[in-house]
């Protein structure tokens, strides 16, 4: 009995189709075309009672002339030898292709490769750049704290050199006051002496006593002058040495602010080459992408010769087992 539902119609169609194909409806080629099932004792009952009921002669090589067999088998020959040639020359053609494929291949590779070591490059050079940029950055960051300290040291100098010049108009008040009443002091004491004169010539020795301790209380007098005059220069001296302190203030304030722009110009050469850095490394692995494409289509290109190497010498194969099953049913 038939296995896996084998049975005459299936059977039947098998060999109809292989017909069709122009092949031999071999035991082997109709189990294949049945997807490798039924036994071929099966099988080959089936197709005795198939040509049993085939209305059409066999094509037996008795029917045929001498003539008519030897122009056959010479035409088998000649295919043989041509698809033998075809094959061999399919062979070398693919060889000839599997090699530049595969030297392809390897110079896509090496590119692969090189674009690799490029972009390792270009990324260690980015984290340079980028480290370089946070050193800037800190060193930036550290001129901008040192210049408001520095600023705000300028503030304090200058409210300290405006109390100074506060201090310095009061002091000289304080010595135009002291002048005009030691003016003032020396008038009154004049008229008060021409005074005493003109009216008590009796009290001159009584006066001069009196002048001698108003000499020695102007004496008195001019030495706190003097000793004010002394104080003002010594202020104006201190003053001076301020505003020279402060001039030097100004001028490290001027280098700071000039040293802060070259570091603002070397933070905007650091972004450009970032920048610049960034679009060579997405170039780098556009190329490299386009290079994994062209080795995968080469790969797929060498499969399907190989495919097609594999059909070639199956349809061979095939052609010389029906050749040699005609030969042995002649």
């Amino acid at each position: 009995m038939a296995r896996g539902g084998i049975n005459l119609a299936l059977v039947r169609k098998a060999r109809e189709a292989l017909l069709s194909r122009g092949q031999n409806p071999s035991i082997d080629a109709i189990r294949i075309e049945l997807g490798n099932t039924g036994s071929k004792t099966t099988i080959q009952r089936y197709l005795k009672e198939i040509d049993s009921h085939d209305p059409r002669p066999s094509a037996s090589p008795s029917r045929l002339s001498e003539e008519l067999t030897e122009l056959v088998g010479k035409m088998l020959e000649r295919l043989l030898v041509e698809g033998n040639e075809a094959l061999a020359h399919e062979r070398a053609a693919f060889e000839l292709e599997r090699k530049a494929m595969k030297a392809e291949s390897s110079t896509l590779q090496g590119h692969l490769e090189q674009a690799q070591r490029e972009i390792t490059k270009l990324q260690s050079a980015l984290q340079t750049q980028d480290e370089e940029l946070k050193t800037v950055q800190s060193s930036l960051q550290s001129e901008i704290t040192r210049n408001a300290r520095i600023s705000q040291s300028c503030s304090n100098l200058e409210i300290r050199l405006q109390e100074k010049d506060t201090q310095i108009q009061s002091l000289e008040e304080k010595h135009t006051h002291a002048r005009e009443a030691l003016e003032h002091y020396r008038v009154a004491v004049k008229e008060q002496r021409d005074q005493d004169l003109n009216r008590h010539e009796s009290q001159i020795y009584q006066m001069q006593q009196e002048v001698s301790v108003l000499q020695q209380t102007l004496m008195v007098k001019q030495e706190e002058a003097t000793r004010m005059i002394r104080d003002n220069e010594r202020l104006i001296a201190e003053n001076r040495q301020h505003a020279k302190e402060a001039n030097q203030h100004r001028d490290a304030i001027e280098h700071l602010r000039s040293d802060l722009g070259i570091a603002n110009a070397a933070t905007a050469r650091a972004d450009g080459a970032k920048e610049l850095l960034t679009h060579q490394l997405e170039t780098k692995t556009k190329e490299a992408s386009e290079a994994r494409s062209e080795a995968t289509a080469a790969q797929r290109r060498e499969d399907d010769l190989v495919q097609k190497l594999a059909s070639a010498e199956a349809e061979i194969t095939q052609l010389r087992a029906s050749s040699d099953a005609d030969y042995l049913k002649a």
